[in-house]
């Protein structure tokens, strides 16, 4: 019974050691540690530039050659996306930030990109925006994509070093962050 009680002890003590580890160090993590998910911090930019182009309409586009270059944009950066995520699937490693990454893809849109995700959904943010008339998102995206940046982009880079270390460095280093 001693022992039961012994190696319950000693499991309850270093599951609170790993938590406090892993919550005070994020460099103990196997996690980029991204708090807010990527789509929703576009999804914030284009509903706030929708509130502003209602209450403060700025620009009205020509209808012809804003949907054209609408759909272009919306198609480019959907392809991206998905190309992107099938490299992901294909390689089995997760595409999603709060999860490990098991394998460094660098291949496909990720040969002239580092980050062809969140450079599909720029895409897509610009092609709604062009579609639907409203001036104030397209204002408020280098805004949106600071944020993507201060606060995703660093952190799976900083992670990415950690985890692969002279060979993403080598990536990095000869990969353009956007474009």
């Amino acid at each position: 019974m001693q022992t039961v009680h012994r190696r319950l002890n000693q499991l309850k003590t270093r599951t609170l050691t790993t938590f406090v580890a892993t919550k005070s160090d994020p460099n103990n993590l196997d996690h980029p540690d991204v708090r807010i998910p990527p789509p929703l911090i576009y999804v914030g930019g284009f509903v706030i530039g929708l509130v502003l182009e209602r209450f403060f309409p700025v620009l009205v586009f020509p209808k012809i050659p804003s949907r054209i270059a609408a759909v272009l944009c919306s198609a480019l950066g959907v392809t991206m996306a998905v190309w992107s995520v099938g490299l992901f699937h294909r390689e089995r490693t997760s595409f999603v930030p709060i999860k490990p990454t098991t394998t460094l893809v660098i291949y496909g849109p990720y040969h002239f990109t580092r980050n062809p995700m969140y450079l599909g959904l720029v895409c897509l943010y610009v092609g709604l925006a062009l579609w639907f008339g409203i001036f104030w998102a397209l204002i408020l995206l280098p805004a949106v994509m600071a944020l993507i940046q201060q606060y995703v982009i660093i952190r799976e880079e900083q992670y990415l070093e950690r985890k692969f270390g002279d060979q993403y460095l080598r990536y990095k280093a000869g990969v353009r962050r956007w474009i």
